[in-house]
């Protein structure tokens, strides 16, 4: 049931004209929220036993110890009598682990329950904003100094915690929480790619390695990407990281996603009318819409002439402006399949960035949607 409704979905998404969409706004909104609630339903047996929390954390807790090999071991600790596996914490030394793919698998299952489970937060799901988490542990890699990236999961601590790009990211955060074993570093990249997934987007091979690490490597304010510039800024801050035109235009994509809050960056709405459906709308929408300056108290963003329901930043609209970004613009408003082929590989480089792997590119794993 719960893929039919997906694939309901994903025809919804691809199949109504952009004009019509655009026009009524209550279309749109059915079509992502109609079918979460048929998500919701069909996989509630799955969540909906008696004692849900102990036996849902009974999947990690009840992994027990291995050899330690591989891609490296984890230790299990107990402090009165409540497990964690996090490195570093006092307590009894109960074994040491080598997770495998079947483990990852449960911890991606859990993320995806809490995503089908939970509905208070925007419109609807936490999925956007585990995507956003993701994305700003992972986009503040500097490959001159091969310093930041997701290796570390250094936004646990002030000041980077504070920076102004990720404020309201606790909510992400809090939301991972707990999770007894697998360090925060690929929780958040996992948490982002499950949630990618569970919205209807593209398959992101995933691959575990990252390691947490201390205040002391905190990376300084300004390395993420700010909305109120333009594509002089896109080019440095992306350039930075060691990506292209091409795959400064995918990466955006993910704007499909989620909504901005006059309490966080300033900004405020939508990107798209589906904010919790992975699809190429965003693009569709920067070519197909006619976007003014919003005329309101607030910093500069662009307003959809038609139903006056969606925002556009200046860096968004920078990619139309731009000639060589545009012309990938366009790619993408085309196909959606070019589209998701092509944010999935950006996607992966992203979250890779500066990590030290002991892995292979091709031991990466592919960790199945929860059905």
């Amino acid at each position: 049931m719960a893929t039919a409704a997906k694939s309901f979905a994903r025809v919804a998404a691809r199949s109504t004209p952009l004009t019509s969409s655009i026009k009524n706004t209550t279309t749109h909104n059915a079509r992502f929220i109609i079918p979460r609630q048929t998500f919701r339903s069909s996989r509630r047996s799955y969540a909906s036993q008696s004692n849900v929390k102990t036996s849902s954390m009974g999947l990690y807790w009840g992994i027990g110890a291995a050899a330690l090999a591989g891609a490296g071991g984890y230790f299990f600790y107990n402090n009165g009598g409540v497990t964690s596996l996090r490195e570093g914490s006092a307590g009894e030394t109960r074994g040491i682990f080598t997770p495998t793919k079947e483990d990852y698998q449960k911890v991606y299952n859990e993320i995806a329950r809490r995503l089908d489970e939970r509905d208070d937060y925007d419109d609807g799901s936490f999925g956007p904003v585990l995507v956003r988490l993701a994305w700003h542990c992972s986009g503040t890699y500097d490959k001159e100094t091969n310093t930041g990236g997701s290796n570390g999961a250094t936004m646990r601590f002030a000041p980077e915690k504070d920076h102004g790009a990720n404020a309201g990211l606790h909510a992400a955060q809090d939301f991972m929480e707990p999770f007894p074993w697998i360090t925060y570093s690929d929780l958040w990249t996992l948490g982002g790619v499950c949630a990618i997934q569970e919205m209807q987007g593209p398959t992101i091979p995933w691959r575990p390695g990252r390691m947490d690490r201390d205040i002391s490597m905190c990376t300084p304010d300004g390395r993420l990407p700010d909305g109120a510039k333009e594509q002089k800024h896109l080019r440095a801050i992306f350039g930075r990281m060691g990506f292209d035109d091409r795959e400064i235009v995918a990466l955006s994509g993910a704007h499909a996603l989620g909504r901005c809050h006059t309490d966080r960056s300033g900004f405020e709405g939508p990107w798209t009318f589906s904010p919790t459906v992975m699809s190429n709308d965003y693009y569709r929408l920067l070519l197909g819409e006619k976007w003014n300056i919003r005329k309101w108290n607030g910093p500069k963003q662009f307003q959809d002439v038609t139903s006056k329901s969606l925002m556009m930043l200046p860096t968004d609209m920078a990619l139309v402006q731009d000639k060589e970004f545009k012309k990938h613009v366009e790619r993408y408003a085309k196909d959606d399949q070019v589209f998701f082929a092509e944010f999935r590989d950006v996607m992966v480089k992203l979250l890779e960035l500066g990590v030290p792997f002991q892995s292979k590119e091709e031991d990466r794993l592919t960790l199945q949607p929860l059905e």
